[in-house]
């Protein structure tokens, strides 16, 4: 198996902050395409992740040549295929939800996603949660359902709050699972080039038929509408993902996912900017919930994971 050099800490956060920085445009480059294409439903949001995942494998496609030199176990190939089919789910059901709900709704109940890596790390490597992480979730759940059962103040922040809610709240759980998966292939072995050409190129041929089941086309939208998707496939999708993929290998899996907290602020905020969307005060006071919650349950994982240290 090929060595690895384990990066600094000043390292690890210089691509975390670039991956955050990434991911923040992600819903906004979305909501700009759904209106360039005059576009809303499950179909066209199929269009947009079939297309944003299909040309961010394409982007790393010179990963390909080291694949072959890179010494890995042979289920590597799996974990990473895996990841593929929850990044496909992941994507089919928040890109959807952005058509039914506001932006800061669908980013925050997305980003839950220590609280889900906490639950399945207890079942996948039998890491039972503290009580502080139980806490937690029990926080972030009440968060959830506020944020879930209030409509926005604006009529531009979605059409059917509950639905998108919901769908994102999905999504969550498979990039969870995505996560989890992705630090496993690269433990056995695999480099992150090869991981994420693997994991991106699965998603979207899991995706690429779909949109035609909902008589959805790929062609006929204007030059504006595939510019937007080249934009979610580089900045959100090649580096914003490749940067968490690769940092979920050195550091805590929901450490990483507690950076990724970071999105909905800098989606809120891009949102307010371009659109002037204002999601409501309830859907905020669910928001903040919710990142209290979350943050409630990594300091119980934290501790946790001292305890252990210490008693080892």
């Amino acid at each position: 198996m090929t060595s690895v050099t384990k990066p600094t800490a000043w390292q690890v956060g210089l691509i975390l902050t670039l991956g955050i920085v990434s991911v923040s445009t992600a819903a906004i480059f979305i909501r700009l395409a759904l209106a360039a294409a005059d576009a809303r439903g499950v179909g066209f949001s199929l269009v947009l992740a079939a297309l944003r995942l299909t040309m961010a494998a394409l982007l790393l496609v010179p990963a390909w040549r080291n694949f072959r030199s890179t010494s890995f176990q042979p289920n590597a190939m799996y974990y990473s295929l895996a990841a593929g089919g929850c990044l496909a789910l992941h994507f089919g059901t928040w890109i959807t939800s952005l058509s039914y709900t506001s932006i800061a709704a669908s980013t925050t109940l997305v980003t839950t996603n220590p609280i889900w890596v906490a639950l399945l790390s207890w079942v996948w490597f039998k890491e039972k949660p503290t009580v502080l992480t139980t806490t937690g979730i029990g926080v972030t759940l009440a968060g959830g359902v506020l944020v879930g059962l209030t409509g926005s103040e604006t009529a531009d922040a979605g059409s059917n709050p509950l639905l998108g809610n919901i769908l994102a709240l999905i999504g969550s759980w498979a990039v969870s699972l995505y996560f989890l998966l992705g630090r496993e292939a690269q433990r056995r072995g695999l480099g992150i080039g090869s991981h994420a050409v693997l994991t991106y190129s699965t998603a979207a041929l899991v995706l690429l038929p779909l949109p035609l089941l909902f008589n959805s086309a790929y062609t006929g939208y204007s030059g504006e509408v595939y510019l937007y998707i080249f934009l979610m496939a580089l900045f959100p999708q090649a580096i914003g993902h490749t940067s968490f993929n690769w940092a979920v290998r050195w550091i805590s899996p929901t450490l990483v996912t507690l950076v990724i907290l970071a999105e909905p602020v800098g989606s809120g905020i891009l949102g307010f900017i371009v659109f002037r969307e204002n999601p409501g005060i309830r859907v905020l006071v669910g928001a903040v919930i919710i990142l209290a919650g979350v943050a409630i349950a990594v300091l119980g994982s934290r501790k946790s994971a001292e305890t252990e240290a210490n008693q080892a």
